[in-house]
């Protein structure tokens, strides 16, 4: 690979939908697709950091705010110092995402949608299964509260659109918003 560009500002890509959307499918392509192109890039899975940080943590509505609060300063400091963040987090509540757009600054919000049937396929944790044998409530995007994007920057479907299109979508906008040359 040839030498990194810099870049003088970092920024980040929210990746935000329901488990088995395809927020990880996109934000490994992604994070290829822009490494290949010469940036320094960072994934910030919130199942990761979850597991890593703190594996207690419940999922109440307090414990996702303090656990999206965790992966916005992340996100902040990686983007200050030139790095394309690419975070991708359930990030349920439209309030949360706000603050992460006000706080981080040079932001993409991008809505990974699937529907509900095509994520119930997928179900890559096996999450959709519990949910539908009773065993787990509040299931965010079946059951549980997940407040759609009214607004983002790139709206995806995974269930019409291969992840190379979805790549692209999200580097056009990038280019559009000038956080691309």
């Amino acid at each position: 690979m040839d030498e990194l560009k810099n870049l003088e500002n970092g920024f980040t890509i929210w990746l935000t939908g329901p488990s088995g959307a395809g927020k990880t499918t996109l934000a490994v392509k992604l994070a290829k697709k822009l490494r290949e192109m010469g940036y320094r890039v960072e994934i910030l899975d919130g199942d990761t950091i979850r597991k890593t940080l703190y594996p207690d943590l419940g999922f109440s509505k307090e414990a996702r705010e303090m656990h999206n609060r965790v992966v916005i300063h992340m996100a902040k400091l990686l983007s200050r110092n030139g790095v394309i963040a690419i975070v991708s987090l359930i990030s349920p509540y439209r309030a949360v995402r706000e603050y992460a757009r006000k706080e981080i600054g040079d932001f993409i919000e991008v809505y990974v949608y699937a529907p509900l049937e095509v994520r119930i396929q997928r179900d890559p944790k096996g999450l959709y299964a519990k949910a539908l044998r009773g065993e787990i409530k509040g299931l965010t995007g079946y059951d549980g509260v997940y407040e759609e994007p009214e607004n983002p920057e790139v709206r995806v479907d995974s269930s019409k659109m291969t992840p190379e299109e979805e790549v692209e979508a999200v580097i056009a906008k990038a280019r559009e918003l000038g956080y691309l040359p």
